[in-house]
């Protein structure tokens, strides 16, 4: 298939330059510049701000959405459908809807409905990538396409396809309602003898190794992982040979520690000799997820206050942020800026333990104090710098002393 044609794109559209403007002002931010440009610590009255040296949109996120506006720039006057969300942020997904982009949201088990798009429209596909089947639907309606897939997913594709075509299973380390986990599970089905199974965590991983070694029954497997598996899935037979993926935005330490667990349990099984005819294994975590997971893993050698990280509640590299943190410091996920409540001074925050949102007063020490902010590969800087400009208002202080001036006084 072409990178770009008549009816489908994945090169862009040609109109960065048009859209530039509109996505500095959309999404940068002065004071997230600022910070940076003080070697990413800035102190203000008694708050000293400390921001992780790799944080916010990563290449991938930015890739989408500026297609994303180039397709609102380039078909402005067709009707605009987005599978899904852009990416999992929902300040960028409003921003989207604002323009007029229509989001056709799944129903039950992911499924997508596309009845209502024709021929004319224009469909998005967000970076997590699209089921096969529901590609393959879109492409049989013969309306434009504009695929914003990550290109570290498609490097994911790409090794479940080759395990499948070389008869191994994809044992995927992810969560199995992801979109990014559904799409790349799909990708498997291209070959007849295709089969995959998803573990979410260790525990998990464990059971399938304990099957592998002899120690668990079939039927334990079969019902555990009865809607995480591909259709006919056999674990006497699909076991025997697996290769191991993940979704891009796992945590990598617990990705790679799971793919040494399976490769150790399959030796057990079949000896050392064998391990290379039934075993295969590949990194395939994206180098943002990396670079920001080591980031705050750098920061937490010397654990500030307080910890915030910035990002959707239903983003998965985001919430492994929050986990890191959290090992080491109190640590409040939010959304956004508005997360805080200036005039209150409560937070509303996701625990990075039990997963539940409450909102809670008294969370910010007196006396200085220096406050952490990192934020996930699907957050702007925009909301990054708003973050900050609210913590500042809670204390009074206007958001616009950080300028160059303060940069240059901060030391």
């Amino acid at each position: 298939m072409k990178q770009n044609g008549d009816n489908y794109f994945r090169r862009g559209l040609g109109l960065k330059a048009e859209v530039k403007p509109l996505l500095a002002e959309t999404y940068g931010s002065a004071i997230v510049t600022a910070i940076k440009a003080a070697d990413y610590r800035l102190t203000v009255g008694r708050f000293t701000f400390r921001m992780a040296r790799s944080l916010g949109f990563c290449y991938g996120v930015e890739r989408a959405v500026e297609y994303a506006y180039e397709t609102c720039a380039r078909f402005g006057e067709r009707r605009i459908f987005l599978v899904g969300e852009i990416i999992h942020n929902p300040h960028v997904n409003q921003q989207l809807r604002d323009t007029g982009v229509r989001f056709l949201l799944p129903g039950h088990e992911g499924r997508f409905d596309f009845t209502q798009v024709e021929a004319d429209d224009v469909v998005i596909i967000p970076a997590f990538g699209l089921k096969l089947e529901d590609f393959e639907e879109l492409r049989r309606i013969g309306c434009v396409l504009v695929d914003t897939t990550c290109g570290s997913v498609l490097t994911v594709w790409k090794r479940v396809e080759s395990y499948a075509r070389d008869g191994f299973t994809s044992v995927i380390h992810g969560k199995h309602f992801h979109e990014e986990t559904r799409a790349t599970s799909s990708q498997v089905l291209q070959y007849p003898e295709g089969h995959y199974l998803v573990v979410r965590d260790m525990d998990e991983t464990d059971l399938v190794c304990g099957f592998i070694r002899g120690e668990v029954e079939a039927s334990v497997i079969q019902e555990k992982f009865m809607e995480r598996a591909s259709e006919g899935f056999d674990p006497e037979q699909h076991l025997a040979r697996v290769g191991v993926a993940n979704q891009t935005t796992m945590l990598a330490s617990e990705s790679l520690a799971i793919a040494v667990r399976l490769g150790e349990a399959v030796s057990d099984r079949y000896g050392a000799e064998e391990l290379s005819e039934r075993f295969r294994s590949f990194d395939t975590i994206c180098s943002a997820t990396q670079d920001r997971q080591d980031a705050v893993k750098d920061m937490m050698k010397e654990p500030p206050d307080v910890m915030i990280v910035i990002g959707g509640f239903n983003s998965s590299n985001t919430n492994h942020l929050a986990a890191l943190c959290a090992e080491s410091t109190r640590t409040f996920h939010i959304e956004s800026a508005h997360g805080i409540d200036v005039e209150t001074g409560v937070i509303t925050c996701k625990s990075a333990g039990t997963g539940e949102v409450h909102a809670e007063e008294g969370w910010m020490p007196g006396g200085q104090v220096e406050i952490g902010l990192t934020a996930g590969a699907s957050t702007p800087d925009s909301l990054i710098g708003e973050t900050a400009e609210n913590i500042l208002r809670m204390e009074g202080v206007d958001p616009a002393v950080i300028d160059m001036t303060a940069v240059e006084g901060s030391g």
